[in-house]
């Protein structure tokens, strides 16, 4: 039973992640949190551990909810769910493609669909620093040490563009990041 509901729930994910990994958090957070594979704060957590290890978040996320869920088993049932649809649709697409590039309704759905995602991105990312910072969901109080963090990374982001005109590496951001998180949470009082 276990596989069938984690093959359906991430066979729905797969066929309805528009955009990219960001942009689907939200259909992963609603389908996890609905069968209660995961809490709310193991899934923020499994987001930040997918975001900084190789590959596609979707595919951490998943393989990661079917070994928890069901093992080995699981973690193959759930990553193919995940994977399969884009899989299949590429294959039509490419069989497709050249025909279907040149196509004025095409272009002006893909003109019509890149700000929508860019907004569920918006969203999503706005949604997990709220999330982070004030527990949404429970006292409300500021967690300090989350928005310390936040504002570090903003800054970091934002200042070496305006100073030196480059931005910061994703690699060297994610590393920086991971050095500021261990050095604000691995120090305990």
């Amino acid at each position: 039973m276990i596989l069938w509901e984690l093959f359906l729930g991430f066979l729905r994910v797969g066929c309805f992640a528009f955009g990219g990994a960001y942009s689907a958090i939200p259909l992963i957070r609603e389908i996890v949190l609905s069968y209660g594979w995961l809490t709310e704060d193991a899934l923020a957590g499994m987001i930040a551990i997918s975001e900084s290890t190789p590959g596609p978040i979707m595919v951490n996320l998943a393989t990661y909810v079917g070994m928890e869920q069901a093992g080995l088993p699981g973690a193959v049932v759930a990553t193919f769910a995940v994977v399969m649809p884009s899989f299949v649709i590429i294959l039509l697409v490419m069989a497709a493609f050249r025909a279907l590039v040149k196509h004025p309704l095409f272009q002006s759905m893909l003109s019509f669909v890149k700000p929508c995602i860019a907004g569920i991105i918006l969203a999503a990312g706005a949604y997990m620093m709220l999330n982070s910072c004030f527990h949404i969901g429970s006292d409300g109080q500021i967690d300090l040490r989350t928005a310390a963090v936040i504002v570090l990374l903003l800054g970091l982001m934002y200042i070496p563009r305006e100073i030196m005109h480059k931005r910061i590496s994703p690699i060297l951001f994610i590393a920086i990041g991971g050095a500021i998180g261990a050095l604000f949470w691995g120090i305990r009082s």
